[in-house]
């Protein structure tokens, strides 16, 4: 299945430490994707192949997320049901422009996609000091249309490839919301679990999955996204973020040549 010399249960066990990194990545400091789709990559599934399959085989690992904001979620299933509309649409909009579009485009859009998404997780620090001091004011029709476009955007950009998917959550939602930061972080939790799931359903069944890459995957990222919960209040997330910031620097570069 992958262009290499490696045998093949090296291969998977590869693809097993990085779905564990990836899930406590995701865990502790997010960009989990960072971690396992250039180590796909870097074993010979196309790009393509390589971002459906490792939106599918990380998805046990945002779990995590919901689980310890819990209780700010409680206080906002009202949002996310309604938010819930925008995400799927946007997520299937997003998959199929993947789908419908050839591989060599795919190639040349991603090191653009991973070195912005990249920017964007490494400043994420700032945005969250940002929403921090955020003043709590209404929600006026103006801003609320804002979000659902936001979110709507978002979900396509997540559909179509998800590296840094969290974080433009949170870019959109600290224009149009007035919740304090672990709010937004529930609620963030929530649609990014959706939209990547609704994207895992869209690429099961359409079958351009590398399917040994997604069962070790898959069974890496729910043990490292276990872990990630329950370090999240041990590890540095500074230690992780740097990891994970090289990552996609290195990523970006190497796709950027390599087009």
């Amino acid at each position: 299945m992958f262009e290499t010399t490696l045998p093949l249960v090296w291969r998977l066990a590869i693809i097993f430490v990085a779905g564990v990194a990836a899930g406590m990545s995701n865990g502790i400091a997010g960009g989990g994707t960072f971690l396992s789709f250039p180590t796909l990559v870097a074993l010979g599934v196309p790009t393509l192949q390589a971002n459906v399959s490792s939106s599918v085989g990380i998805l046990p690992s945002l779990l995590g997320g919901i689980n310890v904001f819990r209780r700010e979620i409680t206080n906002h299933k009202r949002l996310l049901r309604e938010l819930s509309v925008p995400c799927v649409m946007g997520s299937i909009v997003g998959c199929a422009i993947l789908l419908e579009g050839s591989n060599q485009t795919f190639k040349s859009v991603v090191p653009w996609l991973i070195g912005a998404a990249t920017l964007l997780f490494a400043v994420a620090p700032r945005i969250t000091k940002l929403l921090a001091k955020r003043a709590t004011d209404n929600v006026n029709p103006v801003r609320r249309r804002t979000l659902f476009i936001g979110i709507f955007i978002a979900s396509m950009y997540g559909g179509y490839f998800g590296a840094g998917l969290g974080i433009v959550l949170l870019a959109v939602m600290a224009l149009t919301l007035p919740f304090d930061i672990y709010e937004l972080q529930g609620i963030r939790s929530v649609l990014g679990t959706l939209i990547n799931a609704v994207a895992a359903v869209v690429f099961i069944i359409r079958g351009h999955l590398a399917l040994d890459a997604v069962y070790a995957l898959l069974v890496g990222s729910l043990i490292g996204g276990w872990l990630g919960t329950m370090l999240v209040r041990r590890v540095s997330p500074k230690v992780v973020r740097t990891l994970v910031i090289l990552v996609g620097a290195g990523t970006t570069i190497r796709l950027a040549i390599g087009t």
